[in-house]
């Protein structure tokens, strides 16, 4: 499975200190970048949020927007952030803090879903934010506002007023409703299945479900609130002025006396970052104007309330790819892709990448957890027999022992002992499409079966074989783990005595497809294909299998040269393959795939060779 990044640039603003209150949005923790943070402009700046458009806050800024987060993970941030000094990963995360101001209408909780479909199109539209927000404290009780007596009562009343209105009559003035207002009144009264709605019976029969989430050093229970974190916070921004023209719009009663006799729960509906904070209700477009002008009209004017909001953008907001590029200096280029087998991600840097390499792999940590636990990096290419990779752990914790599920099946891998790539996995779901329930397969170099383990599950039978034993065993490991261990019988020997060994014996006979996925050697390994029936008759009924053979080629014309490799492997000029490019495996340099039927000329050639 591949993970994209792309890029985007950031830049730093000044801002001003503002009293708040704050509204909360949900995510997590991360940690940010060196002293020489490099950061460049855009001549243009699109539509969203961008670290480019927002104002860095003040300490003072900081330390109002973390009231409204979530304290143990503000904790387990700073010590996360204390453990990445020790280690030498510092990565300031107050870096990558903006803020954005916004204009929001503030209506009464029960309404603002009706009111947010009516205003759609002209709210706040920004990825992972909502543009509805909850502000902390201004949640009342029903039970509690009943024993607020008669003041809260009247105040009731007036929030209540429009839905009144609505329905087409005032409580107890004893008019017969009509058949459509009493079929309303039913539904609000009865539920689906005709019984009465007993709030409070429901809560005490119904205990709330508790939800239980286990911290990784210690199972530690922790509530609802501290299990998650948060990366965006809404302050409401007190003080702000023109509160006299809306007392000219929305009539006397309107301007900041109105917030002190607020009633009820609330709601903020963010508006659209086209529409200034500056603009009074005369300059928004009609839409919104109409919404002020009808609560006027149904006494309900105190209900609502445009009011000046501070949406401030944590570093856990933003994307990988803003990070990265950020932390990356001018012109370098941003690692562009990275390998994940099951929690591990294996990165492949550039020397340039070299210095930057912590960071890049604690901003790929931070931005993929819990699903990324490790990030690795490989140091030299593959030279090994065993295909074993020399990898550099990064960022989290030092196993490489992990699980790939594939095409259905789990896989034990340890990549410091064996091998796995996950982008082969789309062309191994190829290969798999053309074996059926009548096929005996051979995988000459099976690694820990992801081959041989999935054409288990269609074939007859598998014969699957490694060099490395570390790979064998997981191999066997895997088998019993998927339950086909009586499906695959599996060996441990160099391919060529391999191939030898299964067509010299009467289980050769049977096999009609034979897997060779050793790109760099497969082609001149078989060579082990001539002469492998010179002690048989050719009359024996024998069976000549399909030979799925990959390789590497850097030629200008990939084709025409794996092409050449296999028919000087083989001997035989006359060589009917099916080629097919796999993937680019570098510039310049291509993975292909190539199919045929084994030669009766080769299967018996007197040109053999000795394996021995």
């Amino acid at each position: 499975m591949m993970s994209k990044l792309s890029l985007f640039r950031a830049n730093s603003l000044p801002f001003p200190v503002l009293s708040s209150y704050s509204a909360r949005f949900i995510s997590k923790p991360y940690l940010a970048p060196p002293k020489t943070l490099i950061l460049c402009a855009f001549s243009t700046v699109p539509y969203g949020p961008s670290l480019l458009k927002g104002k860095k806050p003040s300490l003072n800024d900081l330390r109002l927007a973390s009231i409204g987060r979530d304290r143990d993970a503000h904790r387990r941030k700073i010590e996360d952030f204390e453990d990445s000094i020790e280690k030498g990963e510092l990565l300031d995360e107050d870096e990558f803090t903006r803020i954005f101001e916004v204009s929001a209408v503030r209506v009464p909780a029960k309404d603002c879903f009706a009111l947010e479909n009516r205003l759609r199109g002209h709210l706040l539209n920004w990825p992972r934010i909502r543009n509805i927000a909850r502000v902390p404290g201004d949640e009342i009780d029903e039970d509690v506002v009943k024993l607020l007596g008669r003041e809260s009562d009247e105040e009731e009343s007036v929030v209540d007023s429009v839905d009144r209105r609505i329905r087409g009559k005032a409580e107890g003035d004893g008019e017969r409703l009509s058949t459509v207002l009493h079929r309303d009144q039913l539904a609000r009264t009865f539920n689906s299945t005709g019984y009465l709605k007993f709030r409070n019976l429901a809560k005490i029969s119904r205990p709330k479900r508790r939800r239980k989430t286990e911290r990784a050093e210690g199972k530690e229970k922790v509530n609802k609130g501290s299990s998650r974190n948060e990366f965006a916070v809404v302050e409401v921004v007190e003080g702000r002025g023109g509160d006299e023209d809306f007392e000219g719009l929305l009539g006397e009663g309107y301007g900041s006396s109105s917030r002190g006799r607020w009633r009820g729960s609330t709601r903020l509906l963010l508006l659209d970052e086209r529409y200034s904070v500056d603009e009074e209700v005369q300059d928004l477009p009609e839409a919104i104007k109409v919404l002020f002008e009808e609560a006027k009209k149904t006494d309900a004017s105190l209900s609502f309330e445009l009011v000046k909001c501070r949406l401030t953008l944590f570093y856990d907001y933003w994307p990988m790819n803003e990070v990265l590029e950020a932390l990356l200096p001018k012109g370098m280029i941003v690692p562009s892709a990275f390998e994940m087998v099951g929690h591990i991600a294996h990165l492949n840097l550039r020397d340039e990448h070299l210095p930057y390499k912590r960071l890049i792999a604690k901003v790929v940590l931070d931005k993929n957890q819990p699903k990324i636990q490790t990030v690795v990096n490989k140091i030299d290419p593959i030279h090994n027999d065993f295909r074993t990779m020399q990898l550099e752990v990064l960022a989290g914790n030092h196993s490489l022992v992990t699980m790939v599920i594939e095409n259905g099946l789990r896989f034990h891998v340890d990549l410091a002992r064996v091998y796995w790539n996950s982008k082969l996995g789309t062309e191994r779901q190829r290969l798999l499409l053309g074996f059926d329930q009548n096929d005996v397969v051979c995988d000459v170099f099976a690694g820990v079966g992801p081959i041989a383990l999935a054409a288990a599950r269609i074939v007859k039978r598998v014969y699957a074989n490694d060099l490395n034993p570390h790979a064998v065993e997981f191999m066997e490991q895997n088998s019993v783990v998927n339950k086909l261990e009586k499906r695959i019988e599996v060996f441990n020997m160099d391919g060529r005595r391999f191939i030898k060994a299964m067509f010299s014996s009467d289980k050769g006979q049977k096999v009609t497809q034979v897997v060779m996925n050793l790109p760099k050697d497969a082609a001149e390994s078989l060579d082990a294909f001539r002469g492998v029936y010179n002690d048989r008759y050719r009359d024996e009924g024998l069976s000549f299998p399909t030979i799925h053979v990959y390789g590497f080629s850097k030629a200008a014309d990939p084709e025409f040269d794996f092409h050449e490799r296999i028919r000087i492997a083989l001997s035989e000029v006359a060589v009917d393959v099916k080629m097919r490019k796999v993937r680019l495996v570098a510039p310049g340099k291509w993975m292909l795939c190539a199919s045929f039927i084994l030669p009766k000329s080769v299967a018996f050639s007197r040109k053999t060779i000795n394996v021995d």
